[in-house]
């Protein structure tokens, strides 16, 4: 008897769990429908620009620090050990531009920008307000969730390119001061292992982390629990699955990257 009890909440979580991703995807795709759709809401997409760079930028900088710092001095101990301390700056370049800049902004996105759309518009929903705007025929997703995604999506892009200057300007520091590099070998070996494609992967992984942050933030804050104890549950939540999926889509980019485009020199 319990082994079938166990069974039925397993099937019933499977299924509310395949229900609750068809429903992200079909948000995802009406947020792409409607972007084009007018009047596009200039002012509120604006406004959520700034509120997210608001609370990411001084967290992504002060992050970007130390983890470009941690990346130069384990690579610049690695690549000593291995003989090729011309090649240290190449090897942290490529460190933080492609894999290093893209996760922090995931991580920034996900847990700073995500939990507060989620906690905006769950209090909205928790308060009626969604549910006023349909009644007064205004589209929710046209009129709030389209201006957060794509905020969120040009935040992202912005943000990855502050983490990649930061972290690199900090591995750059590190290695001359704490290493004894010499900084025109740093800088001279930029080219040797990165290319320009390692730049436009990480900015194509940056927009697609705040596809999926912008989409299961708003999901979630339009559907949280009762009252304010579901909006915090909802603002859990979103950072928890948005982390799996963008180090999900962090793994299946780079894959595809690494098929597509072949390293310098080989």
């Amino acid at each position: 008897m319990k082994v079938r009890v166990g069974q039925g909440r397993i099937a019933k979580s499977g299924t509310a769990a395949l229900t609750q991703a068809g429903n992200i995807v079909e948000l995802a795709v009406d947020v792409a429908r409607k972007t084009f759709q007018r009047p596009f809401q200039f002012r509120e997409f604006i406004e959520q620009a700034w509120f997210i760079a608001s609370v990411t930028i001084l967290p992504t900088a002060l992050v970007a620090i130390p983890f470009g710092a941690v990346v130069s001095l384990q690579t610049g101990s690695l690549i000593k050990q291995l003989g090729a301390e011309s090649f240290t700056g190449a090897a942290s370049v490529l460190a933080v531009v492609q894999q290093g800049s893209p996760i922090v902004t995931a991580l920034l996105v996900a847990g700073a920008a995500g939990s507060a759309v989620t906690a905006d518009l769950g209090s909205r929903t928790i308060r009626e307000e969604i549910d006023a705007m349909k009644v007064l025929g205004i589209d929710p997703v046209q009129r709030l969730v389209v201006p957060r995604v794509l905020a969120m999506i040009l935040v992202a892009l912005l943000l990855n390119g502050l983490v990649a200057v930061v972290g690199v300007a900090g591995g750059y520091v590190f290695n001359v001061l704490l290493q004894g590099g010499t900084p025109g070998a740093y800088l001279a070996s930029f080219s040797a292992l990165a290319q320009l494609p390692d730049l436009w992967v990480a900015e194509i992984k940056a927009a697609v982390f705040g596809v999926i942050a912008g989409v299961i933030a708003c999901y979630k804050g339009l559907n949280p629990g009762s009252g304010p104890k579901g909006v915090g549950e909802a603002v859990n939540q979103t950072v928890v699955i948005t982390f799996l999926l963008l180090f999900f889509a962090n793994l299946i980019l780079t894959m595809v990257y690494l098929q597509a485009v072949p390293a310098r020199g080989a």
